[in-house]
């Protein structure tokens, strides 16, 4: 289990998270109107502070017969998604909890998203709700397995489930120079397990906002900061993986994890204004055809290199 977890160390690590969450929406902002051609998209920087509080004094939105306790389950257990999952997430180059299973943790949380959404869908008592709670459950059984075998991969390429080992398998060659494959993959997955860009059509516009269609107010603002939580927390836990965690010249390991990190989030908030979205059916026909032959591909590569270094 390793070491105790310390409260000052588990509040510094989610408000690290909290931190990187609002860089995202910033970040998010500025690309925003940057692609609709705004001439000063820097200035929509600050977009994220009116929407808080335009949210913080709208009403909520009542759906009769609606279920305010799931939606209520519901928008909660994505932000504890995200703070349970970045637990597993290093600062430097040991996470806070350094577990025996902290690959299989990180995995297990995003199965803890899918049911939250659904709650969110499900309990709306409106019809654009359901659907987007089906379609999460479509898009999760579809990247599921592309997710778990990048994850896999990495782990089998340190001999460990522990992220720490995994951090210091990389301490000669990072994984991403010879698990590209699994990497991508890895990227991919963090899109559809925040339900973001490409990836996002459990909430997409062409059902008026899917699964949150009905949430508003202080409501629809915790599933915003839970979700570009989650999207800061998949971003920051691809470095660990593949980009040798906190390692790096001259300077200290957790400005290394840091910059890391605003690299790959870079990524994944670009990825939303320039690349289209995925209709569900060619996702998951994409993710049985394509990337589950291709990740597994990978994995046989790195045992096979596992194996012949003894």
């Amino acid at each position: 289990m390793g070491e105790d977890i310390g409260f000052w160390a588990v509040a510094g690590l989610l408000a690290a998270v909290g931190g990187l969450a609002v860089a995202a929406a910033m970040l998010d902002s500025v690309m925003g109107a940057a692609a609709m051609g705004h001439a000063r998209p820097v200035a929509a920087m600050l977009d994220p502070v009116r929407e808080t509080a335009r949210l913080l004094v709208q009403q909520r939105s009542v759906v009769p017969a609606s279920d305010s306790v799931l939606r209520l389950i519901g928008t909660g257990g994505i932000v504890l998604a995200a703070a349970l999952a970045a637990l597993v997430v290093p600062v430097g180059m040991r996470p806070v909890a350094d577990l025996d299973i902290g690959v299989v943790w990180f995995n297990a949380m995003e199965v803890l998203v899918w049911a939250a959404l659904w709650l969110i869908g499900w309990g709306s008592n409106a019809a654009f709700g359901l659907v987007g709670g089906y379609r999460i459950i479509a898009q999760g059984l579809a990247y599921e397995l592309p997710h778990m075998f990048a994850l896999i991969t990495a782990a089998l390429g340190a001999g460990s489930l522990r992220v720490g080992d995994v951090v210091a398998a990389q301490s000669g060659l990072w994984f991403v120079v010879w698990m590209p494959v699994a990497f991508a993959v890895y990227l991919l997955s963090a899109l559809a397990m925040a339900f973001w860009g490409p990836l996002g059509q459990p909430v997409d516009e062409d059902l008026a906002g899917g699964a949150v269609s009905e949430l508003a107010a202080v409501d629809r603002l915790v599933f915003l900061a839970g979700r570009y939580a989650l999207l800061a927390v998949t971003a920051a836990f691809a470095v660990p993986l593949f980009l040798g965690g906190g390692a790096g010249p001259w300077l200290p390991g957790w400005l290394w994890m840091l910059l890391k990190t605003l690299a790959v989030l870079g990524v994944l908030v670009w990825a939303r204004w320039r690349l289209p979205t995925m209709r569900m059916d060619r996702f998951m026909e994409a993710a049985w055809v394509v990337l589950i032959p291709a990740i597994l591909l990978q994995a046989l590569v790195v045992g096979i290199v596992v194996v012949a270094r003894g």
